[in-house]
């Protein structure tokens, strides 16, 4: 944790940053609707993942542009299990498999360790979280 209280993973603006840099791509090809992953269920205390910050850049977006945005956090209030669970009904075994060997969360950007629920370090937050998700999900479908 640093001197204010937030993970010392968290990067100052980084998801603000992707949704304003989406954005005027989005405003470009006439777009409307901005999609982030991001949850506050397992929320590890970046203030760039809260629905509250989310709503106000939405709002500073459209403002900013002269043209509504809407950002749809569609995981947002589900946990790592549920959103195993969201992935497998969407897509089955493909889907998930898809998302364990093409996506990582791992804050160390480690693609080279496989683990059951996917790549990653192992030992960071972001791996926790989602290895603890993965073993909730598999104890609730089986």
């Amino acid at each position: 944790m640093t001197a204010q209280g937030l993970p010392n993973t968290f990067v100052p603006g980084r998801n603000l940053l992707f949704f304003i840099y989406a954005a005027a791509v989005a405003y470009r090809r006439d777009l409307r609707v901005l999609v982030g992953g991001m949850c506050e269920t397992d929320y590890s205390g970046y203030p760039d993942c809260r629905d509250d910050t989310l709503k106000a850049l939405q709002m500073s977006l459209s403002l900013g542009m002269d043209q509504r945005f809407a950002i749809e956090t569609p995981l947002m209030w589900l946990d790592k299990a549920e959103t195993w669970n969201l992935s497998h009904q969407l897509g089955g075994d493909p889907l998930v498999e898809l998302i364990r060997d093409e996506t990582h969360t791992c804050y160390l950007g480690d693609r080279v360790n496989r683990h059951d629920w996917g790549l990653g370090c192992g030992d960071c937050p972001a791996c926790g979280l989602r290895a603890a998700g993965w073993a909730r999900w598999r104890r609730i479908e089986n």
